[in-house]
């Protein structure tokens, strides 16, 4: 029962971590990153497909992302969602590559970015903190239906406190570490 509950606690906020990380990884910076086409989906061959399922993505140089398509006859579909995309980016072709330019961030984007990660990073620490709360919720159910005895009980709400702790201060380093990407110039 109290290896149950950690675990599922654990699991749970393994879960709102990666969802944080990967919203992160949306987050456009300055910097060309084959990760920013992660949101786009392209309609193609009757179906909702994600680019890197039609291509290959690459990173030539710092301010450009290159996709070259194993099948030449979707790029204008592929071009097509990435202007559709929220990402502000403008793709280009030669019938052959599509190149799609990295636009320098104003200083008011950066900061509005930072917000947004901001933003994010507290919705994935609320998101852990419930965990946490079922968990103790579950813990003193357990206690007071006589499954487990007091001192276990207090041992499991620290062990889950220290769980908490680290994945608060996981997302943290993350926010940390994209709010220095963003701000980068």
């Amino acid at each position: 029962m109290q290896h149950k509950i950690l675990k599922e606690a654990s699991v749970k906020m393994d879960r709102s971590l990666e969802a944080f990380q990967q919203e992160l990884g949306s987050i456009r910076t300055g910097r060309a990153n084959p990760g920013l086409l992660d949101v786009v989906d392209v309609d193609a061959y009757g179906a909702r497909m994600k680019i890197n399922q039609l291509g290959t993505i690459t990173v030539p140089d710092g301010h450009m992302i290159a996709v070259d398509l194993w099948d030449k006859s979707q790029i204008h579909a592929v071009e097509k969602a990435i202007l559709a995309s929220p990402l502000g980016l403008n793709p280009s072709n030669d019938g052959k590559l599509i190149r799609i330019p990295i636009p320098p961030l104003s200083e008011e984007r950066r900061k509005e970015l930072v917000k947004v990660a901001r933003r994010l990073s507290e919705e994935s620490k609320v998101a852990v903190r419930n965990v946490r709360r079922h968990a103790v919720d579950e813990i003193k159910k357990a206690q007071k239906d006589g499954e487990i005895p007091e001192d276990d009980a207090h041992h499991l709400t620290d062990e889950i406190q220290k769980l908490t702790d680290k994945h608060i201060e996981k997302i943290d380093e993350a926010l940390s570490a994209k709010e220095a990407d963003i701000m980068e110039v």
